[in-house]
């Protein structure tokens, strides 16, 4: 869908989304202040069809991609389950120091005013990059103009320090702190670099175009200017999980099918049971949102490329080929743990439900390479995202993981949580729950 650039407020109205954020207007502090993050990168991902007819379905189904649009407003905040993108810019925010509860609740109005514009393809305002004053900074910065909405999604959430902090409770929320939200506890293999962990804010923006993903987030932290700061950012690419059945299991960076087993948009009884906190969890005001981990995984790539290809499906304990388990069937096989076929610390049988007292979360990583290293090896891994109901589910998972082999392959070099609640009400903002 392309911006009509001619008739702004025409193609406003037709898209359903507000012409005004409820709080009666951006921040011109947010809008017209410098940028303070957000580099802009291509990646491109080509995929060769064997056939022409390959070719004409693989440019049809790019081509429905790109016009892809999701809601803003809606009971869950979408991102979560909505069929997921080829690419993503996470970026973590803390609070501006000095700020205030009102600089809080104006931030969140702005930012749920822009999302619900360019979730739909529009700029961020109605005078956008190129229909304001020419002696002012534009509101948008133009980079994605002439570009359909291509599936973006935007979601947000708040972090431990947003309750409280060093500096004690900033914005008067600590009572209303969910139990569960803390810093995640150390881990067997973690490595973290405190500048790529943690956050009073994030957004995850994802997209199946990288250049809408990241004008999304450079102009949400313009928008932040005088508010909150970027405290770190990573692109992804080629989604490692899948959340709906018609997408195929993708591979990650080791070359295997990941998140065979994951949940399923359509599955409401797993998603009410494993991701959605419930009416009758506390606090009250995170009834329908969810709980985010997000770890950056750092894959020894090199490595791992002289294993052999069986001791690699041990590890794993799938077949790297087909993914079916090594107890065989299909992909799509239930695991047979019975027996010596599936080792004792494989990846598969440590992270199963049936070995977890029926733990699940939702899975929505994405592969980064983000260059190369001091030694000259390639700087890439997994970007790891789970929705779960109670961080308490993660937490049981990861420590069960203390005996994986693929530990010997990997690193955890990022980490954070945050709580993401519902979804949005048309008028309203995200996060008004928590402001009642």
């Amino acid at each position: 869908m392309d911006v009509n650039e001619s008739e702004p407020e025409a193609h406003e109205a037709s898209a359903g989304v507000p012409t005004a954020p409820s709080g009666g207007g951006l921040s011109r502090r947010g809008l017209l202040g410098l940028a303070v993050g957000g580099g802009v990168a291509g990646l491109a991902v080509g995929l060769g069809a064997g056939t022409a007819g390959g070719v004409a379905l693989g440019r049809a189904r790019a081509a429905e991609d790109a016009e892809s649009r999701y809601e803003f407003f809606g009971a869950h905040q979408a991102g979560i389950t909505t069929p997921v993108q080829d690419h993503l810019h996470f970026a973590s925010f803390d609070m501006m120091p000095r700020t205030d509860r009102d600089d809080l609740i104006s931030l969140l109005q702005d930012w749920s005013y822009a999302a619900a514009r360019m979730t739909q393809g529009l700029e961020v305002s109605a005078s956008g990059a190129v229909n304001g004053p020419a002696e002012a900074p534009p509101d948008d910065t133009g980079e994605a103009l002439g570009l359909p909405a291509a599936g973006l999604t935007l979601t947000f959430g708040f972090g431990p320090g947003l309750f409280e902090n060093e500096d004690g409770d900033r914005y008067g929320l600590a009572a209303q702190r969910p139990p569960g939200l803390e810093r995640l506890p150390a881990f067997l293999g973690d490595d973290l670099d405190p500048e790529a962990s943690h956050g009073d804010l994030c957004i995850q923006a994802c997209a199946d175009d990288p250049q809408v993903a990241v004008h999304a987030i450079r102009n949400l932290s313009r928008i932040a200017f005088g508010r909150a700061r970027l405290r770190w950012s990573q692109l992804g690419f080629g989604k490692t999980s899948r959340t709906t059945a018609g997408q195929a299991t993708p591979r990650n960076l080791f070359g295997f099918k990941d998140g065979t087993a994951n949940i399923l948009a359509d599955d409401a009884t797993a998603l009410a049971d494993h991701v959605w906190v419930s009416t009758d969890d506390e606090p009250s005001w995170m009834a329908g949102g969810s709980y985010l981990v997000a770890r950056k995984i750092a894959m020894l790539i090199e490595t791992w490329d002289r294993v052999r290809l069986a001791e690699q499906d041990t590890i794993i304990g799938r077949d790297k080929g087909v993914g079916a388990p090594l107890s065989g069937g299909d992909e799509f096989t239930a695991p047979d743990f019975r027996g010596t076929k599936i080792d004792a610390n494989s990846h598969v049988r440590l992270a199963h439900p049936e070995q977890n007292d029926g733990i699940r979360i939702l899975r929505r990583g994405y592969n980064y390479v983000d260059g190369n290293n001091a030694l000259g090896r390639l700087d890439a891994g997994l970007f790891f995202l789970s929705y779960q109901r109670d961080p308490a589910q993660f937490i049981s998972l990861q420590r069960r993981l203390s005996t994986d082999r693929l530990n010997e392959y990997i690193r955890h070099v990022g980490s954070g949580m945050w709580a993401i609640p519902p979804g949005a009400r048309p008028g309203s903002h995200v996060g008004a729950e928590l402001f009642a």
